[in-house]
């Protein structure tokens, strides 16, 4: 398939290049040019402009992080690329960004003829590079079957949301709930080991291995107690804006969150403390600036 792609993060370059690695042909675009090489070299092609990205093609994939930068990228007065869009062309959104935003845009393109897929990724940087992902997919079935071999590529595990646009992000707000929550509950687990005088990573390895295991232990508790927050996986600041939508979302609905909404705070703290760009195992440092037992 013919495929431009908008995004090449920590994420989007190892879910792109195994696109190309699957036979499909990938055009690429990144405002870091050095990331726009890596997928030339790894046999895709560079898009010069956001236009460029979406000419001749049967789906464009956007993994960006927020919503604001989707719907500039699609619909902005210099260089959005709605307006390059071939009619009948999906956009296959992989991002999370809500379902209020994903629905807008999916009713801003169908005026133009353009479908939207809403399958929103989970599972990190590692299963992106393997081909392991899980895709929480909703929309319309011909369009979902019209992307399934690039879902395919990716992912190891694929749920059907639903067949609606918004379906795939609602199942992923649920995810990232839990994400967010295990991420900060691991952070004060290993602050609070410290706080009582244990070696924190003798007592991560203890207890990894028992009923309180997942993945968020075991993933990010390792990279708490190496402390090499430089190396972003996943910044901070993207757990802020997640956690926002999920509590904001569940405002919405009606339904009160105190342990997203608690878990939250402690993203933004760590916002305001200057570390959103920063990986979000540097949360673990929030928890220790509560307590720390080192004395600093």
């Amino acid at each position: 398939m013919r495929v431009g792609w908008i995004g090449l993060g920590a994420m989007g370059l190892p879910m792109a290049t195994r696109l190309v690695s699957a036979g499909h042909d990938v055009k690429g675009y990144d405002l870091d040019a050095d990331r726009v090489a890596t997928l030339v070299a790894a046999g895709g092609t560079a898009a010069s402009t956001l236009p460029a990205v979406a000419s001749d093609v049967d789906v464009l994939a956007l993994m960006v992080a927020t919503p604001a930068q989707a719907t500039a990228a699609l619909f902005g007065p210099v260089d959005g690329v709605a307006g390059a869009l071939a009619t009948g062309s999906v956009v296959l959104v992989m991002a999370t960004l809500g379902p209020e935003a994903v629905v807008a845009i999916a009713e801003r393109l169908a005026e133009r003829g353009i479908a939207v897929v809403d399958a929103p990724v989970s599972g990190g940087v590692g299963r992106a590079t393997t081909g392991e992902l899980l895709f929480m997919v909703g929309g319309a079935p011909e369009h979902r079957l019209a992307v399934r071999p690039l879902v395919d590529a990716m992912a190891s595990r694929v749920a059907e949301a639903g067949d609606a646009v918004g379906d795939g992000q609602r199942v992923k707000l649920v995810n990232q709930l839990l994400c967010g929550v295990h991420i900060a509950a691991a952070a004060e687990a290993l602050a609070f080991a410290e706080s009582i005088g244990l070696d924190a990573r003798a007592t991560w390895e203890a207890v990894r291995h028992g009923a309180a295991a997942s993945f968020m232990l075991d993933d990010r508790g390792e990279r708490m107690l190496a402390e090499t927050h430089t190396d972003v996986r996943s910044a901070l600041g993207i757990f802020v804006k997640d956690m926002g939508l999920v509590v904001g979302t569940a405002r919405q609905n009606g339904f009160t969150s105190p342990l997203a909404a608690t878990a939250e705070q402690l993203y933004l703290d760590g916002a305001n403390a200057g570390l959103a760009r920063l990986d979000d195992s540097v949360l673990v440092e929030v928890m220790r600036g509560r307590h720390d037992p080192r004395g600093a």
